[in-house]
């Protein structure tokens, strides 16, 4: 089958790829969410050794760099407490960390999680994050801009592999909030 952007030739719906995800991937997958089922989330099976974002597109070509997106976890703070949040932004783009996401979620300070708090909570692997089998009960910010992509390339929980949705499938998500403004255009990017 193949994938509706990039040049991948190897698509299949996820659910025959559970295999490859990680568990709670896997999971959410399975059970589809908002609507949509299974069969409307492909997996695109891709080498981990360039599953970071500026060597996937110099490998894949970097007309995908407008369709793909990148899922963060972000801790903040409000008083004592303690909030993890996942926010997800094309890939051109950087987490207004400070700025929208903060205010958003009513914290008095935010930041990236550490490697090992993004990982050990989502129990997916660094590299491969993705809002697709994210904890029950995070809030889950999504830039508009991701939303208004028809298809959004982004991980699948594990280094290898991608996950291929349309951007309202993302915004249908378990505690998806679309947010104006999350993300900004990084100054390098083309």
């Amino acid at each position: 089958m193949r994938a509706p952007l990039g040049s991948f030739d190897n698509a299949l719906p996820a659910a025959d790829r559970r295999d490859l995800l990680t568990a709670p991937v896997a999971a959410a997958v399975g059970a589809g969410w908002g609507g949509i089922t299974p069969d409307q989330v492909l997996h695109v099976d891709t080498d981990p050794e360039i599953a970071d974002t500026a060597a996937f597109v110099a490998h894949h070509g970097a007309g995908l760099l407008d369709h793909s997106a990148n899922c963060v976890v972000l801790s903040g703070k409000r008083g004592a407490d303690v909030t993890l949040a996942a926010c997800v932004v094309l890939s051109h783009s950087r987490v207004d960390v400070n700025g929208v996401a903060r205010k958003h979620l009513g914290l008095r300070k935010a930041r990236f999680a550490s490697m090992d708090t993004a990982v050990g909570e989502t129990g997916m692997e660094y590299g491969g994050i993705t809002p697709v089998g994210l904890p029950a009960g995070w809030p889950l910010l999504i830039d508009s801009a991701v939303v208004d992509e028809e298809w959004v390339l982004i991980g699948s929980g594990s280094r290898r592999g991608k996950l291929i949705v349309t951007g309202k499938a993302l915004a249908a998500l378990p505690g998806a909030e679309v947010v104006e403004g999350l993300g900004v255009r990084a100054p390098d990017a083309p």
